[in-house]
């Protein structure tokens, strides 16, 4: 099993991240539906959804939408949310999903970067290329590597709701690693995150190998413009 497929699966996970609110997600979207100006019922894809909270957002604002997610606790509780509009599965982004379907694909809050080799991260972006309509964008939010890097802090220590972490922080192999030890009511678990250090030039790469073009690019969820040495965020906005 992959990191991801156990950690994402865990109520810890969600505890860790839980400042990430509606909110947060609804500010951002807000902003991104604004400059992309998509028709009242465009389908919509959030792919690597967690629990479903910009699916549901998306679906707020008119659309029709499908969230994906790898880990199935989360798509669980996504589907308490469902209806005729909107609707949650399973699923693996390097698969292909539906093909010439959507007319925009969310991947937001660093859900990229998270295999071996960059060849399966080039299969996501082929999958995405081939499940837009012609016209269709991509829209993706990863942190700035350069800022991560810059900021890196090796090892911190949290508490919340009585739950302990301890996180260790390293750069490894070209790839970001934290490492998340849980201490909870005498049990101490062990989790890992591994995400590629990615830079704009391989987002460059990989949108070339699929037939994709770079049309706009933020620095954070203002959509303010994006600086390589201070952006918090690199979101870019890909068009088939």
């Amino acid at each position: 099993m992959q990191w991801f497929e156990c950690w994402f699966n865990t109520p810890y996970y969600h505890l860790l991240y839980g400042k990430r609110n509606e909110e947060e997600a609804a500010f951002f979207l807000d902003n991104l539906l604004k400059y992309l100006n998509l028709p009242t019922g465009a389908s919509c894809w959030d792919l690597n959804c967690g629990k479903g909270r910009h699916s549901v957002y998306l679906h707020k604002k008119g659309f029709d939408v499908i969230g994906t997610d790898i880990a199935e606790e989360s798509i669980v509780i996504a589907r308490q949310s469902e209806n005729d509009t909107l609707h949650f599965y399973t699923h693996d982004m390097r698969g292909l999903f539906y093909a010439n379907y959507f007319n925009a694909v969310f991947n937001l809050f660093t859900s990229f970067g998270y295999f071996k080799s960059k060849h399966e991260d080039e299969k996501v972006f082929k999958s995405v290329a081939n499940s837009l309509k012609p016209g269709g964008v991509f829209v993706l939010d990863f942190f700035n590597t350069e800022l991560v890097l810059k900021k890196l802090v090796s090892e911190e220590n949290k508490t919340i709701c009585d739950v302990d972490f301890k996180i260790k922080k390293k750069t490894e192999n070209g790839f970001i690693i934290k490492e998340i030890v849980v201490k909870d009511k005498g049990k101490e678990l062990r989790y890992k995150e591994e995400v590629h250090a990615f830079t704009l030039s391989d987002f460059e790469h990989f949108a070339q190998a699929a037939g994709l073009k770079i049309k706009k690019m933020f620095g954070n969820y203002k959509l303010e413009h994006f600086n390589a040495s201070t952006s918090e965020r690199l979101i870019i906005i890909f068009a088939k």
